[in-house]
């Protein structure tokens, strides 16, 4: 049976949108395969890891006839890759195998009975759907996922905090040295919703979302509807099912400093070329540079174990006290990288107080670090 036929690009594009949750290794083998079901020229294709499960369904040709199978993603997307972006490629089921031809190759695949893959149970009572621009949540996320924490024994730190409230839409993320807080302002109201989305979803959401480039509707939306445990994401063709993290997020307003006594403006880009280079010599360890706001002047120095220094210099328009205080340079860098903007805000109150960087002109991002005793 043919049970789909098409251009290696489209065929590719479906696979790639569903295998980012694959894993190569897992402890269910079937895992490592994308359940492909047909009927008629529908042919939906579905993965899981048991706590994510994305599917897509897709119109190709081939055979009339329903049929259900389970296949290696990674070793089908391998395949498809070394082949030419318009040649037909055709994927036919024998037995317990599958063949995919293209040309004058021929690729024989070891499948698993569809029976047996392990479908994420869907929660019975998700709430109310709604829908926010997927350039919008896609913004958001990228504007906080950095200050993710990896692997933290405080899981609910290790997502994103998602609240939706009237028309505005906030997203928060802390590892506990730094928090990012991201709020963008809707055209309808939606319901009140306050969850944990696991760092792998917040991940694979960024990769999947559209931001309106080209040929895309600018504001192509996307569907979300949540559960106790559970949320669920419909766009472009896609649906996304996802487990949310249990667990009490911090209070993310006690953490944004309200009445820092000194603000400087300066150019991103600047600030970040020379925290850049001045990365280049701070030990492996700590990645500590110290700045010292003077007026008019804003001093960049690092040095390392081996007793290498780098210093910077920056004209600013400041006029306040002089203040010297410690940062970890990554920590800066990933959010002035994260930024598009032309100009950065840093206010501050004393050495010992955390930074906060905010967009001028831009109230819905604030980006809090905490200093480092050098």
């Amino acid at each position: 049976m043919i049970v789909l036929k098409a251009t290696q690009d489209k065929v590719l594009g479906a696979l790639q949108a569903v295998s980012g949750i694959v894993e190569r290794r897992h402890t269910l083998p079937i895992l490592a395969n994308v359940l492909i079901r047909k009927q008629g020229s529908q042919v939906e294709l579905t993965t899981s890891d048991l706590e994510i499960q994305v599917r897509t369904t897709v119109e190709f040709d081939g055979d009339a006839g329903n049929f259900s199978s389970t296949v290696g993603a990674r070793k089908l997307i391998d395949i498809l890759r070394s082949m030419p972006s318009d040649q037909t490629v055709s994927l036919t089921s024998n037995a317990s195998k599958m063949t995919l031809q293209g040309g004058k190759s021929r690729f024989t695949l070891q499948t698993l009975p569809a029976d047996d893959f392990p479908l994420v149970q869907e929660a019975a009572d998700f709430g109310p759907a709604f829908s926010v621009p997927q350039k919008t949540l896609k913004h958001l996320i990228n504007q906080v996922h950095f200050s993710m924490a990896v692997h933290d024994i405080r899981y609910y730190l290790n997502g994103i905090l998602f609240v939706a409230e009237g028309k505005n839409l906030t997203l928060v993320a802390t590892d506990g040295h730094r928090l990012a807080l991201a709020q963008a302002e809707l055209e309808t109201e939606i319901p009140k919703q306050e969850v944990i989305l696991p760092r792998k979803t917040v991940l694979e959401l960024m990769r999947l979302l559209k931001d309106g480039g080209k040929g895309e509707e600018e504001n192509q939306p996307i569907e979300m509807r949540f559960a106790g445990n559970q949320a669920k994401f419909s766009f472009s063709g896609m649906e996304f099912v996802t487990k949310l993290v249990e667990g009490k997020f911090p209070d993310y307003n006690r953490v944004i400093p309200k009445n820092h006594k000194f603000r400087v403006t300066l150019g991103r880009a600047p600030l970040l070329a020379s925290l850049q280079r001045a990365a280049i010599l701070t030990s492996e360890k700590f990645k500590a540079v110290r700045l010292s706001f003077e007026p008019g002047l804003l001093s960049i120095a690092s040095s390392n174990a081996e007793q290498e220094e780098a210093k910077e210099e920056i004209e600013i328009d400041y006029g306040g006290d002089l203040i010297e205080t410690g940062f970890n340079v990554t920590y800066l860098m990933d959010a002035l990288s994260n930024m598009s903007q032309d100009m950065v805000s840093i206010d501050l109150n004393d050495s010992a107080s955390s930074a906060l960087i905010t967009i001028p002109e831009q109230t819905g991002f604030k980006y809090v670090v905490m200093p480092m005793r050098i």
